[in-house]
């Protein structure tokens, strides 16, 4: 059944929210200060300058908790292998128009600050030759560069991305002779960043999970074959950089705050949003 919008949108975000997540099955419904993931996430949505928010879901209690925080909600498929493909079956239902800068907000930011909402989007304004646009920030701590959980990002001097890893990159070949040496001092509980050798004058940045594209790429993209990179990294993002996509990439205007992708995650964003509200 398609929907649509009560009037012709320029700027809407999309969050792809589906139930039965891998590590942590219906996280996006987790009580978090007494509501939903999924609420909280869709109240920052409301809060950036955009013309709707789009919770597009794969359950009906997903689409419940959206609406009742004033986002639209749409049932898509269960069958998605990714969130820009949920997006893109989004997009066609609702009848978007191919220039419609679409947010994809990913449903565990539920600490993420408005204002990179703002700042994505506006990353692709006058920028055609740019496919997407993302945001980064600067990793501080040793042990988040070596997790694979943190996905890192390498971009040349105009913001165009050269890769998205999941492995510590840019590596650095004479200071870090082998990963065993610098274990110890990885998973140090304070390290930081600069107690690894020959840090000096180099950054590492983590990839903040919040993309914004044309409503049209979206469609086009999940039409795209999934690159042997994209399927080695479990980066959906080098799906589009395989076939010759251009992703423009800032450093985030403010910290992004912690996603949620294990129990131990989930507690953590309990005690920040308490904490934030104390």
């Amino acid at each position: 059944m398609s929907e649509s919008l009560a009037d012709p949108p320029a700027r809407v975000v999309v969050i792809p929210a589906r139930y039965a997540s891998s590590r942590l099955p219906g996280k996006v419904l987790a009580d978090i200060g007494g509501r939903p993931m999924i609420a909280l996430v869709c109240e920052l949505a409301l809060a950036g300058r955009v013309d709707a928010v789009i919770v597009a879901g794969d359950d009906e209690r997903i689409l419940e908790a959206a609406r009742a925080e004033g986002a639209q909600a749409i049932l898509t498929s269960s069958e998605h292998r990714s969130g820009s493909e949920r997006i893109a079956e989004a997009i066609s239902l609702l009848g978007l128009d191919p220039d419609v800068v679409v947010v994809n907000i990913q449903a565990d930011e539920p600490l993420l600050p408005p204002t990179l909402i703002d700042q994505v989007a506006g990353l692709l304004v006058d920028r055609p030759e740019f496919a997407m646009a993302t945001l980064c920030e600067p990793i501080e701590k040793a042990r988040e560069l070596f997790d694979p959980a943190v996905v890192k990002v390498v971009f040349d001097a105009q913001g165009r991305a050269l890769y998205f890893s999941r492995a510590p990159i840019p590596w650095q070949r004479e200071a870090w002779s082998s990963m065993a040496s610098l274990r110890p001092a990885a998973d140090e509980d304070e390290d930081t960043l600069d107690r690894l050798p020959a840090t000096a004058g180099v950054r590492h940045y983590r990839h903040i999970g919040l993309y914004a594209a044309r409503a049209g790429f979206f469609t086009r993209f999940a039409a795209l074959e999934a690159s042997p990179a994209e399927r080695i990294e479990s980066l959906e993002q080098l799906r589009a950089m395989h076939h010759g996509h251009a992703i423009r990439v800032a450093i985030a205007i403010s910290p992004s705050g912690p996603g949620v992708d294990t129990q131990a995650d989930l507690e953590r964003a309990r005690a920040l949003f308490a904490q934030a509200r104390a």
